[in-house]
């Protein structure tokens, strides 16, 4: 018996240590309370991608580039098994977003099917910018369009970025997010 409680109490202790660990994998500007798209649910995306590749993309429903959702989901489900969280940021800072989220949201999810991560209607540049385009834009460059796709490695680093009319589908991008996996 004092054996057994040795053990656990080791593997406890154990465990005890490594959770600074996890929690220190999960870069801060990943930390926040983002309210998720015509909802009133908010994700925490340290809780959602913690450790994982990501492909982070600002969106706007009444984008010429609006189609590209159908690509995203596409990616979204091939490499979703692999680890890759995919996360749509819509924003009107192009002004091309609906005029109220709950189009936005019909667009996305009715329109196109879209099951990945999409947040609420934000800012992607400038100094009011969404915490995780402030370092994004930090990290590669700002949005100069709708639908600029960041690949986001484990450790929070943008590994590549692509203009909008880079389509999800485009070798490139698939490389890029192959190379994070």
């Amino acid at each position: 018996m004092h054996s057994t409680n040795s053990q656990r109490l080791s593997l406890l202790t154990l465990l005890f240590m490594a959770m600074p660990a996890w929690a220190a994998e999960c870069p801060a500007f990943l930390d926040h309370d983002q309210r998720k798209l015509h909802s009133k649910d908010s994700v925490n995306l340290c809780d959602l991608a913690a450790g994982q590749p990501m492909l982070v993309v600002n969106t706007a429903s009444r984008c010429g580039y609006t189609g590209q959702f159908e690509g995203l989901e596409a990616l979204h489900k091939r490499y979703q098994p692999d680890g890759l969280v995919v996360v749509g940021f819509a924003s009107d800072d192009f002004r091309q977003e609906a005029s109220s989220e709950e189009e936005a949201a019909e667009v996305c999810f009715v329109n196109f099917g879209v099951t990945f991560t999409m947040i609420a209607p934000g800012p992607v540049t400038g100094s009011a910018a969404n915490p995780v385009f402030r370092e994004v834009n930090r990290q590669s460059q700002p949005p100069r369009w709708n639908f600029t796709k960041y690949v986001v490695n484990r450790d929070g680093k943008v590994t590549a970025s692509f203009p909008s009319q880079v389509r999800p589908d485009d070798p490139q991008l698939i490389e890029a997010v192959e190379s994070v996996l």
